[in-house]
């Protein structure tokens, strides 16, 4: 993709005020209703779109000055949208959410007239999802079992009575909206407001079906399937688009947001990709060296451990971590190896050791040479 202010028309010291402006401008132009559904202007209209949802908002404008696009991924997606990415129906909806209520955008994209021919969405939902490291490994397709309102079968969604049908609100003729007049100091002052007969649908049904009482929905269980790729962490949400509720008397549904979250595993810490694991050693080992096993999410490796070895020191074992949410990579496994000290000691353990203590060079001052503690040295590697 082009870059986002080259997208916008606009300089990278552009002001909030000139990035709103800019994209109203190209979202009016590239908008498929004037455009006659064209493929070209929709792609055009994604991408005006997604670089404004970037853009205008401060902290992802700053990763993005810093690290580009790429930098945005495993932060919710470019602009917020999850691991899903950003697809048509966010533009729609980012361009109704700062737009749709001002200006007359209703009448040039094809909404004048019968306000009341409006469906309304369907509530969005919100389910958490528990995942394992061995599942954020390899990715995982889970069911979740979920709460919704589905279409009435008995009436189709109209909420009507079978053999019957809703009729026109004789209050607003249709339009779902009414005009009230308020007196103030200046004089009358007309406000719209939905139409407080038939809330703002246009239209009233006499005889409600018995089944969803007049709703066009009522409540069930259903099982929904989640491909979870690869790589995501609790940061990461997943958004099925039309899983949520079904909308009253025939409305579209709304979306099922998949809120992630990782089961702690006590071998390791996360730090993005790297995983960080602690193996305590000997004495012996660390001065002598030795290879010893140590765990991975699936299994286990090697890791030689090189005489002289200093308690804290950090190992690495490349690609032995997680993937990466975009697929570009693998991250390591640290192994931080720890001199232990038993509290208890044998007859011939404690025989070995006074002898060693006749002959060993005293202690250093510090246990680092370079005089860096422990979690400096974790920032280096992973920096590294």
């Amino acid at each position: 993709m082009a870059d986002y202010y080259d997208l916008l028309g606009v300089g990278r010291d552009a002001g909030a005020d000139e990035i709103k402006k800019a994209y109203r401008k190209l979202a009016l132009k590239y908008h498929p209703d004037r455009n006659d559904g064209s493929k070209d202007a929709e792609e055009r209209f994604k991408e005006v779109t997604e670089a404004y949802e970037v853009l205008k908002d401060s902290e992802k404008r700053a990763v993005y000055d810093r690290y580009g696009a790429d930098g945005l991924k495993g932060r919710g997606g470019p602009g917020g949208f999850g691991a899903a990415g950003f697809d048509f129906s966010d533009a729609i909806e980012v361009f109704m959410r700062d737009f749709g209520g001002f200006g007359g955008f209703g009448d040039l994209f094809g909404q004048r007239g019968r306000r009341g021919d409006r469906q309304r969405q369907g509530e969005s939902l919100r389910v958490r999802l528990s995942l394992t490291l061995a599942e954020v490994m390899d990715g995982a397709t889970r069911n979740v079992k979920v709460s919704v309102l589905d279409g009435c079968d008995r009436c189709d969604g109209s909420g009507a009575e079978p053999g019957t049908s809703a009729t026109t609100c004789p209050q607003c003729g249709g339009m779902g909206e009414e005009r009230v007049v308020h007196q103030s100091i200046m004089g009358q002052m007309v406000s719209v407001q939905p139409c407080r007969r038939c809330q703002g649908e246009g239209r009233l049904i006499e005889s409600p079906c018995t089944r969803c009482r007049g709703e066009g929905r009522y409540r069930t269980q259903r099982d929904v399937e989640v491909e979870v790729p690869a790589g995501v962490s609790g940061d990461n949400y997943i958004t099925l688009r039309g899983q949520g509720n079904a909308g009253p008397r025939g409305g579209p549904r709304g979306d099922l947001v998949v809120l992630l979250e990782v089961e702690p595993d006590p071998r390791f810490v996360r730090d993005g990709a790297n995983l960080v694991h602690e193996r305590p050693i000997t004495f012996a080992q660390a001065a002598l060296g030795d290879e010893v096993e140590v765990p991975t999410v699936k299994g286990t490796a090697r890791v030689k451990i090189p005489a002289g070895l200093q308690s804290g020191t950090l190992l690495r074992l490349r690609e032995k971590g997680l993937p990466e949410l975009n697929g570009r990579g693998r991250g390591d496994l640290l192994v931080r190896a720890i001199v232990y000290t038993p509290r208890t000691l044998s007859s011939d353990v404690r025989e070995a050791l006074e002898r060693l203590r006749d002959v060993e060079e005293p202690a250093p001052q510090a246990i680092d040479a370079q005089g860096k503690g422990f979690w400096s040295r974790v920032k280096e590697a992973f920096s590294g």
